[in-house]
């Protein structure tokens, strides 16, 4: 039962040391071909997987169409933009703007799910939340050329991520598939799209040295594979809400990497900036423990019927167990 906390740091710590690679890989390969190796090794993790388990990939076309929107979401979109980002800023800013992500993704669940009502805890999340992206940014430091190019590209990869969760809630939740099929799936499908416009970036070098070579294992083989097995696991032994911490960790090791291997330099407003973000959506996923008992009780008495996301959770505590569960069904 306690494995747990060892793959939950192993998930954070493969998470966040891939704005590491990238960096590393930036250095030899356009961003289109840095997040094709991500799509493409993990796709090959999980259908390999899949085939020793014996399990077939979906088959019901409608399931494709999904995971085909989810792919060009969470991982074409994202990691092309995350690639191009960290052109032109560090690896730490990119892994604090990846920290973002359940900021952009509430701000997505409030415009696009109508059954989601905004209230004040969760406008004064999203106030605090771009309060804090304004510290994050610095500009009083000055944003232009290419570092405001890379914090651009960064910021919109953590609104693809929040829209992806979003469009999961909402088309993926309630699936009978398993999520390592689903996440197969959609894996091949963000291999195929980006196969279609990776010549777009040259022929990439394959004269990698070892330092990119494990760059790109870790990145597709563990960050976009084995990941994926990790969540799953986490979720099933300890929960979505334990799950969901992951996303204040990432950012941690991001961080430590980027400083103590790419001698990177990190000035006070960056991780105060993202300190912000993740401490606003922290509060806006709580609750007060009366409001907490009541929403239990609703789901006793309506004795939950159906299994999906927005049917067995009615309150706002729950709202990172319904992110948490969104990434579940996308990425276990």
């Amino acid at each position: 039962m306690q494995s747990w906390r060892a793959q939950f740091a192993l998930l954070a710590a493969i998470w966040g040391s891939s704005f590491l690679c990238i960096k590393v890989l930036d250095e030899v390969w356009a961003p289109v071909d840095v997040a094709l190796a991500r799509v493409a090794l993990g796709a090959l993790f999980l259908v390999g997987l899949l085939v020793a388990k014996r399990t077939p990939l979906p088959r019901d076309p409608a399931a494709w169409r999904h995971v085909a929107v989810v792919g060009l979401l969470m991982n074409a979109l994202p990691f092309t933009l995350f690639a191009y980002g960290e052109q032109h800023v560090s690896s730490v800013i990119a892994g604090l703007w990846n920290g973002t992500t359940p900021l952009m993704t509430l701000i997505a669940v409030l415009l696009l799910l109508p059954e989601e009502r905004p209230n004040c805890r969760r406008i004064a999340g999203v106030a605090g939340g771009f309060a804090g992206l304004v510290v994050l940014l610095g500009p009083w430091q000055g944003v232009g050329g290419g570092k405001l190019l890379g914090d651009l590209a960064c910021a919109l990869g953590a609104c693809c991520y929040g829209l992806g969760l979003t469009y999961t809630r909402r088309n993926l939740s309630g699936r009978p598939e398993g999520g390592i099929e689903l996440a197969g799936a959609q894996l091949l499908c963000a291999t195929a799209m980006l196969l279609v416009v990776a010549p777009l970036g040259g022929t990439p070098s394959f004269a990698l040295d070892a330092g990119q070579l494990a760059s790109v294992l870790v990145l597709g083989v563990l960050g976009s594979g084995l990941a994926y097995v990790l969540t799953h696991a986490i979720v099933r032994v300890a929960g979505a809400t334990t799950f969901s911490l992951v996303t204040y960790v990432i950012p941690i090791f991001s961080t430590f990497l980027g400083v103590t291997i790419l001698s990177e330099t990190v000035t006070w407003n960056q991780p105060a900036g993202a300190a912000i973000v993740l401490g606003s959506m922290w509060a806006a996923s709580r609750q007060p423990r009366r409001a907490e008992r009541r929403a239990d009780v609703d789901v006793d008495l309506a004795k939950r019927p159906r299994a999906g996301v927005l049917e067995r959770v009615r309150g706002l505590g729950r709202d990172d167990d319904d992110v948490a569960d969104a990434h579940d069904e996308l990425v276990a």
